[in-house]
């Protein structure tokens, strides 16, 4: 073609040697054209005709791959062939040019499919987070481990090029520079064991609740990579966290509360011991119009009479025999109030008990767990709670127990 081309160029009145530099240039020009006319067809009918194919389709993942434009960096590597493929026409004779155009096409085609792999590999994990397995089992971790040794082996293949070295020899020489890459990709390779104990134990997934106070992290996970794990904390800052100290170190994940069915609900209120004592018929008839424990009362009232009669207790001293005390009647209260209250998982851990005295008092604890688990709901919950429980102390003529405070010593002066 080349020689058709000058003898045509020498007929026109040109000498041989600009006949020749003529010749390879208009050659070359129509090269150029051509693979512009390859990727105009590769973009516009055979790309065109393929977004028409898939969109017609009912499945997703064949959409995610076009979103992600894998097919459009593929398209590239038309005009990259035709020029491969043809650089010889117009440099014949001319191997150091050919040699330079070739091994830059070589690199064109290296990086093009370089970035459709990649566009792929992120098309592939944006169709696997669509399945609910993807909380359980993340896998962008393992995703960039590969990217990571296709971007290697991408570069080990360039340099082979620019060094016109086969890729064998670049790659047999890495085992001297064995430690410095274990050095340089230190991170990459604790990360990506990390993410493999990680995955195989489901310590952790995406949206997880954990707390990690030596990182100030007190969230939900949003994303588990190779080196990092992102949490979103409550006050919507995000924490970042080496995926190997959720290994080495230890954290808490709240995800058991979360699948239970319940939150817990634990907290005690101190009663001033001095206001504790047995109940007078007074008292017990005044706490007889309460509904919770109305029944409790007269149950409780024939159970003790029965049997302080059958032991011939004697009335006169109120420590003979078995007696109800207004702490113990307000127990049974709060027990009931709370089998009561719809929002309590009653299927679940049910306790009112006391914990042992302190000089705050007698401490009152509950350990109950809400149906709610949302934050809000749950501390709503909670505190409607210990707001009844706190106004309905003194009606068992109970006292809760607090510091004194400016008021109370103004009052004693007063």
């Amino acid at each position: 073609m080349l020689d058709i081309v000058r003898d045509w160029i020498i007929t026109q009145g040109l000498e041989l040697p600009l006949a020749d530099f003529f010749a390879r240039g208009i050659i070359f020009a129509f090269i150029i054209l051509l693979s512009i006319i390859a990727y105009w067809i590769a973009k516009h009918f055979i790309l065109k005709g393929l977004t028409a194919i898939i969109g017609k389709t009912s499945t997703e993942w064949d959409d995610m791959i076009l979103k992600k434009k894998v097919f459009n960096r593929l398209a590239l590597l038309a005009p990259a062939v035709v020029i491969y493929m043809f650089s010889t026409l117009p440099f014949f004779g001319y191997d150091w040019i050919i040699a330079v155009i070739n091994g830059a096409v070589s690199i064109f085609m290296i990086v093009v499919i370089l970035l459709a792999i990649d566009a792929f590999l992120n098309a592939s994990l944006a169709i696997y987070n669509t399945y609910d397995v993807s909380n359980r089992i993340p896998i962008k971790g393992f995703i960039q481990v590969f990217k990571i040794i296709i971007y290697f082996t991408s570069a080990i293949f360039i340099i082979s090029i620019l060094v016109n070295k086969t890729p064998l020899i670049l790659f047999s020489s890495l085992g001297a520079l064995t430690a410095v890459l274990m050095f340089i990709f230190k991170d990459s390779i604790l990360g990506f064991v990390a993410g493999i104990q990680l995955s195989a134990n489901q310590m952790v997934a995406n949206g997880d609740w954990i707390s990690m106070p030596k990182y100030g992290a007190d969230g939900e996970i949003i994303e588990i990579a190779l080196t990092t794990v992102k949490v979103q904390n409550w006050d919507k800052t995000i924490t970042t966290i080496p995926t190997y100290a959720l290994i080495t170190e230890s954290f808490k994940n709240w995800r058991g509360m979360s699948d239970s069915g319940g939150r817990r609900i634990k907290r005690s209120i101190s009663i001033d011991m001095s206001t504790i004592q047995f109940c007078s018929e007074e008292m017990l008839q005044r706490f007889s119009k309460i509904q919770y424990i109305s029944n409790y009362i007269e149950e409780k009232k024939t159970e003790l009479t029965e049997k302080n009669n059958k032991l011939r207790v004697d009335d006169s001293s109120l420590a003979n025999g078995r007696r109800m005390t207004n702490i113990g009647t307000f127990r049974a209260y709060v027990e009931a109030y709370l089998a009561n209250n719809p929002m309590i998982n009653m299927e679940m851990t049910f306790l009112v008990r006391q914990l042992a005295p302190t000089e705050h008092g007698l401490p009152i604890e509950i350990y109950v767990f809400s149906k709610d688990q949302e934050w809000a709901n749950y501390e709503s919950i909670q505190s409607d709670i210990f707001d009844h429980i706190l106004a309905v102390v003194p009606e068992f003529d109970l006292r809760v127990f607090q510091d004194p405070s400016g008021m109370d010593f103004r009052k004693m002066l007063g």
